[in-house]
């Protein structure tokens, strides 16, 4: 008899830590996306050469990202193309990062993560990413590496039927997420 209450304990015991660990993995943060932003300034053969430059680099053919305002100082008209962006997901948007953080030498600067715990860089030059070579041609463009985090359970607040609002306890905080890419990407934080 005592040796079967000491099985159901052990059994009560092993079942409510695998439920603490399935609640864990659950609030565990993850990358959502990476978005990789050429900002060109103007539209014509620079831009086609900067869309060529990230089909290079990322494999995806990017899209147009096209000017909100018109400023007569700078010659931009509303909805003029003025640059290209290519968003990366899953197992590719790691792969990337981790390319694009070892041109950093995996240190970040503090002021990099905003309060949601996304994290945004720039690389000055894209021929500083692996298998990327100067090309006189082409030329040098610069670019901007935008992370954005996330929980699971983030749906529902794109979902289009019963569309609700995260709560507080459930965002991910800058600091969480410094925690995350230090133990996934040995990323240290620079003050």
């Amino acid at each position: 008899m005592s040796t079967q209450k000491n099985t159901t304990k052990k059994q009560t015991k092993k079942a409510e830590k695998q439920s603490k660990e399935k609640k864990q993995s659950l609030f565990k943060p993850r990358i959502a996306k990476i978005t990789v932003n050429i900002g060109v300034g103007e539209a014509g053969e620079r831009l086609g050469k900067a869309e060529t430059v990230l089909q290079s680099i990322t494999g995806h053919k990017p899209i147009q990202t096209l000017s909100k305002t018109t400023n007569k100082d700078w010659g931009i008209r509303k909805r003029m193309p003025i640059g290209c962006k290519v968003t990366l997901r899953g197992d590719e948007a790691k792969k990337f990062l981790i390319e694009a953080l070892k041109t950093r030498g995996n240190k970040m600067a503090d002021y990099s993560f905003d309060d949601q715990g996304n994290l945004s860089f720039g690389l000055p030059d894209h021929t500083l990413l692996k298998d990327q070579k100067y090309d006189p041609n082409i030329g040098v463009f610069g670019m901007d590496i935008c992370v954005t985090m996330e929980r699971p359970g983030y749906r529902i607040k794109h979902r289009r039927i019963n569309r609700r609002s995260i709560p507080q306890r459930h965002l991910v905080t800058r600091d969480e997420s410094t925690k995350f890419f230090a133990e996934e990407f040995n990323v240290e934080v620079v003050q």
